[in-house]
């Protein structure tokens, strides 16, 4: 986690009202790392492991965040989620994207 919850955007001055930080290995359309939100621990971290559930992608910019969760948590909704990224999402179009998997025979 590069923005542990609490602190301040360096840039923008705004709080992180979640734990936020990046995904190791990865590269996402501006050449860097691809982020993340990580949800449902209400303490600042500064690693962490979880499942990814959700991408939040942006209509009107090309940086997509993933939307990470602790492997033991469960689901969360699409309102949930967009309640929790709401501090810095709410200056973005945007939509929640899921895989949806079905036992298909």
């Amino acid at each position: 986690m590069d923005r542990p919850l609490g602190s301040k955007h360096p840039k923008h001055g705004f709080v992180y009202e979640v734990n936020y930080g990046y995904v190791l290995g990865t590269q996402s359309a501006d050449c860097e790392e691809l982020d993340a939100y990580y949800l449902g621990v209400n303490r600042p971290l500064h690693a962490a492991e979880g499942k990814c559930i959700a991408i939040i992608h942006r209509l009107n910019d090309d940086d997509d965040k993933l939307v990470i969760i602790p492997g033991t948590q469960t689901n969360l909704s699409d309102s949930e989620i967009a309640k929790a990224v709401d501090f810095q999402e709410q200056w973005f179009d945007y939509e929640i994207l899921r895989t949806h998997t079905s036992n298909c025979y």
